[in-house]
């Protein structure tokens, strides 16, 4: 499995970003813009939080393993994989709908913010962006969690061969 790289989830929000605003400026050109659900930023929060929530637990209970603590409970491996798997897929999609209403809040509070229908949904636009960041955020701590230790050549010599 590949590591997130920040710098692709950063492409990712720009290009969406761009697209959304272009494409907001030629939709309300042609007729009335469509709205930015209320709910946008509650589930990308809620997201978040799970993503944390994963990490946090996960963190404690491979640090219990580590200090070899008599009730630890143990980490499936392919539980840890699937949550990391969870992160980066939340994480890309993250990037892409907060790309989305970014560039759509911008075209918003740059074209006729005076209008207090769209100054609120330019509000639900920048808390989207922000909770779409919160996302990010949880799944790169869940990746470095879940990351497993690099092996040292140099403290494993290599076993001789007959």
């Amino acid at each position: 499995m590949n590591q997130l790289r920040i710098r692709t989830l950063a492409a990712l929000f720009v290009l969406a970003g761009v697209l959304a605003w272009g494409g907001a400026r030629l939709w309300d050109a042609l007729g009335t813009l469509p709205s930015v659900p209320f709910a946008a930023p509650i589930v990308l929060g809620a997201i978040a939080a799970i993503l944390l929530a994963t990490a946090l637990s996960l963190r404690a209970r491979l640090k219990a393993q580590r200090e070899r603590e008599p009730e630890a409970q143990g980490v499936d491996p392919m539980m840890a994989a699937r949550a990391v798997l969870f992160g980066q897929a939340s994480a890309l999609v993250a990037a892409l709908v907060s790309g989305v209403y970014g560039g759509t809040g911008l075209f918003l509070i740059t074209e006729r913010a005076d209008v207090p229908a769209r100054a609120a949904q330019a509000l639900y636009a920048g808390l989207s962006v922000v909770a779409g960041i919160a996302v990010i955020a949880a799944a790169v701590l869940l990746e470095r969690i879940c990351r497993l230790p690099e092996d040292d050549d140099e403290n494993h010599p290599p076993t001789p061969t007959a």
